[in-house]
């Protein structure tokens, strides 16, 4: 598009009675207005690491969620296909936000700023202590799929969004195509991205344009209780899904109660991890049309497997992260988690008096070569009527890509993320100490698996609404004897249609 196209384009933005990021345009297509989607010849797939997004707080239990019977390739370029059936110029335009910082002010810049991953208390306070340029009051807010994003998103709409906050990496499109961030471009020099993983970059680039930074990449991960295994008669981890099922049945045949792992109902990102990993691709573009099929055979073989891993009540099926979660894990009655990089943390400031009966081992697979999803994987975007992108990008930029920022966030104790910028991965490597795991390398096994993400996998521009119709399925399948495939075809329809509400082209 012409520079006066452009013009043009923000000019009818800008009369639209909406306004910016008012929810009426989205995708490149403005409601009511004259505006739409250039052809997406620069359209791009990128390597995305886990799912994520709630629109509203996730399920406070999770009993009813699904049916129960009597119960090393490296990444390529084919992930989030955000850009795609967007007009790159639109993306800009309804990034909203000219990034100029308030000027004038006497004293440091001060930035507000919201976010839910461990150790970013340990963060800000490290960054304030070490300059005196920029000051971050910081807010913690539920993680996006418990509300985080609710809450951000109503903040944008009301006008009184912080100036940054943290958006998941398949959500950052989606944010993008709302106008609820601005473009940090000119803020982001070469010798910054160069900091970084080239694919983490990617992720935040859309549309030839850099809308977040980076914060880290989530592989997978299988943590598991040594000594329950051992009492299972398990004696290593299971490398195959066929050996995790048969570890299953050995955990809960020496201890009824126990189960080796959990199904998290309310946690879509987990299953889509699942059949990333399984090679399915519900996201493809094909010109200006989305390709949108997530009844691929490998999401129904990941379906299928883990529908009769519940039907067969060799899994505790509890909502993510809940006191039944925990207490559960406690007691020595869920003898192991299917988590990401960022996970044993997680497991760390959960269970301190477990010291050295925990360890960490490869995702299993279907046939035994190592491959990855992604599950989880943070940014530090910018919200779009910010007047201090550069302060935010600054402070952003240092919790990233410093050896102090990276130190306080693994030192904290809560937080084990494997950093986006590889070289101060050896950093986050010394500062984390954790008894639960003894002196095992889990630095070293998220290094491992980094490289055998399957590169396939693309987001979609509406993962909010194709992951809150798969919670709100997965939620009603109890009652409603639907199954974990049931979910996904009805996730499928629902992403279609949104798609279509938002003017995009989309075909199966």
């Amino acid at each position: 598009m012409s520079s006066s196209s452009f013009s043009r384009l923000r000019a009818s933005l800008s009369d639209h009675p909406g306004g910016v990021g008012s929810g009426t345009h989205i995708c490149g297509v403005v409601v009511g207005c004259q505006c739409s989607a250039v052809a997406p010849s620069s359209a791009l797939q990128l390597h995305a690491p886990d799912p994520t997004q709630a629109d509203r707080d996730a399920p406070s239990t999770g009993s009813g969620l699904i049916r129960k019977k009597g119960p090393n390739r490296a990444w390529s370029s084919g992930f989030v296909a955000a850009a795609t059936a967007l007009s790159l110029a639109t993306l800009s335009a309804c990034g909203a936000g000219d990034g100029a910082d308030a000027s004038g002010q006497d004293g440091p810049v001060t930035i507000t700023f919201w976010g839910w991953a461990k150790g970013t208390k340990e963060v800000v306070d490290a960054f304030n202590a070490d300059q005196s340029d920029v000051r971050v009051k910081f807010q913690e807010i539920p993680s996006g799929n418990a509300g985080g994003y609710a809450k951000i998103s109503n903040a944008v709409k009301a006008g009184n969004a912080p100036d940054l906050y943290n958006v998941e990496y398949p959500q950052l499109p989606d944010f993008v195509s709302r106008g609820a961030v601005q473009d940090i471009s000119k803020y982001v020099s070469a010798d910054v991205r160069s900091k970084y993983l080239p694919q983490a970059m990617r992720l935040t680039s859309l549309g030839g344009a850099t809308w977040a930074l980076p914060q880290d990449v989530a592989p997978q991960a299988f943590y598991y209780r040594k000594d329950i295994f051992k009492k299972a008669g398990i004696t290593s981890p299971p490398k195959t899904w066929d050996e995790f099922r048969a570890d299953a049945e050995k955990v809960k045949k020496a201890d009824p109660k126990a189960r080796i792992a959990t199904f998290f109902p309310d946690d879509p990102n987990t299953f889509e991890a699942m059949a990333w990993q399984a090679g399915a691709q519900w996201f493809k573009t094909e010109g200006e049309t989305w390709k949108v099929g997530f009844q691929d055979k490998a999401t129904r073989q990941a379906a299928g497997y883990w529908q009769k891993m519940v039907d067969d009540d060799l899994i505790h099926v509890m909502p993510s992260f809940s006191q039944q979660w925990t207490a559960s894990l406690q007691k020595g009655e869920t003898a192991g988690y299917l988590g990401a990089s960022w996970g044993a943390g997680v497991l760390d400031g959960t269970l301190p008096d477990q010291g050295g009966k925990w360890a960490a081992a490869p995702i299993p697979t279907t046939g035994g070569t190592a491959a990855s999803g992604m599950l989880g994987g943070t940014t530090f975007a910018v919200s779009k009527d910010s007047e201090k992108a550069e302060a935010a990008v600054k402070f952003a930029e240092w919790a990233t890509t410093t050896e102090a920022g990276i130190k306080a966030r693994i030192a904290s104790g809560t937080s084990s993320a494997y950093p986006a910028a590889p070289e101060l991965v050896p950093v986050a490597q010394r500062a984390f100490k954790s008894a639960l795991f003894g002196e095992q390398d889990v630095y070293g096994l998220y290094k491992d698996a980094t490289g055998t993400i399957k590169p396939d996998w693309s987001w979609g521009p509406v993962m909010g609404t194709t992951n809150n119709s798969l919670k709100d399925s997965f939620a009603k399948a109890g009652s409603g004897g639907d199954d974990i495939m049931a979910a996904v075809r009805e996730a499928e329809a629902a992403t279609k249609k949104e798609l279509g509400n938002r003017g995009i082209k989309v075909t199966d």
